[in-house]
């Protein structure tokens, strides 16, 4: 290795960039260097929590000698423009979730890192932690032998303040929709990590209990995978209380259930009647209460090592652009009433 350690940057300091900066803070093979914000505040709050250089212009950032990656925790909506920039000055590009709103969008933003040559990682930090990875290699041994049906239930509780806590939550142009693109997008990653592609899907959303909100707060679909397996997929912020998120993976030989992060196997009916399984979510708890950087620190660890080994990204931009394909199917299908196939959707925007 050349270098011993990357400097990061963080660009956009809301809530998610303090995740990160504990994330890099705490990684092996990466440091805080830098961040860029439009507000001295948070500028002033973040040096103070992480050290590093503060800028108010995203050009003097970029320029910062030390920086070698740039992690963009802006709105989604944004990511493209950012991301851009930081391709173009030849820095490492890390964004999180989604990778953009739209499929052109996440397309230029994969063009432009590939002409510049640098790295662009999505965060999906749920494959990161160690029940996932339980679960994908259960499926993957055929510990469930073959897989014929599939669910996956997200089922939480967003509040007017949530909402109005920033301008662009719930908006298409920024967020790019509701319920599905920003709360169930790893659901949706993990259902692909764990099975493979969607083939088709049929969908219906709606925005039935939150006045004036722009984009759906509920949303159902029924999946057909390319393996032959069928799934059915819900997305909620209208649930009280909110129910812990719940996939389920049927197999011949018993089923996989994934709920929140506890993975669990079930062989027999006996184990899947017992009182264990039984157990209700705990009343009102905030699914994102107690959300740490750990999953996100495992990722970014595999980063800074793909960066510096030359060692395989683990989510680069074509891998990342996977869930939004499923969302941007979902959407069109229930704004059209009609089945999608993903890989006609994707083919126009992304080359393989």
């Amino acid at each position: 290795m050349a270098k011993e350690k990357l400097g990061v940057g963080i660009v956009g300091l809301g809530n998610i960039s303090d995740i990160h900066a504990q994330a890099i803070k705490h990684s092996e093979f990466g440091e805080i260097v830098a961040a860029s914000s439009s507000s001295e505040e948070k500028l002033t709050k973040f040096k103070e929590s992480y050290g590093g250089k503060g800028y108010s212009s995203y050009d003097d950032f970029l320029k910062d000698p030390d920086l070698d990656i740039v992690s963009i925790c802006t709105p989604s909506g944004t990511h493209l423009d950012y991301g851009i920039k930081a391709a173009n000055a030849g820095k490492h590009v890390v964004v999180e979730k989604p990778i953009e709103v739209t499929l052109e969008r996440a397309g230029e933003l994969i063009e432009a890192c590939e002409k510049n040559n640098v790295r662009l990682s999505v965060i999906f930090q749920s494959r990161f932690t160690p029940d996932a990875i339980r679960m994908k290699e259960a499926i993957d041994n055929g510990e469930l032998g073959d897989i014929f049906l599939v669910t996956a239930n997200l089922k939480w509780y967003r509040g007017p303040d949530y909402f109005t806590s920033a301008p662009w939550r719930g908006t298409y142009k920024l967020d790019g929709g509701g319920a599905v693109i920003n709360q169930s997008i790893h659901t949706i990653d993990l259902l692909q990590w764990f099975l493979g592609d969607v083939e088709t899907i049929t969908a219906f959303t709606g925005t039935l209990t939150h006045e004036g909100l722009e984009a759906e707060d509920n949303a159902v679909a029924a999946l057909k995978f390319k393996s032959g397996a069928l799934g059915n997929f819900t997305a909620s912020t209208s649930s009280v209380p909110p129910q812990p998120r719940q996939i389920e993976v049927h197999g011949t030989k018993g089923t996989a259930i994934l709920e929140d992060s506890n993975f669990r196997l079930v062989r027999s009916e006996e184990e899947l009647n017992s009182d264990k399984l039984k157990e209700e979510a705990a009343g009102g708890a905030d699914p994102l209460a107690n959300l740490q950087y750990d999953a996100h620190r495992n990722q970014f660890n595999e980063i800074f090592k793909s960066i510096l080994d030359g060692a395989e990204n683990p989510i680069d931009g074509k891998e990342g652009v996977r869930a939004l394909a499923f969302v941007r199917a979902l959407y069109t299908s229930a704004d059209t009433g009609k089945p999608v196939k993903l890989d006609e959707l994707i083919s126009q925007y992304i080359t393989s």
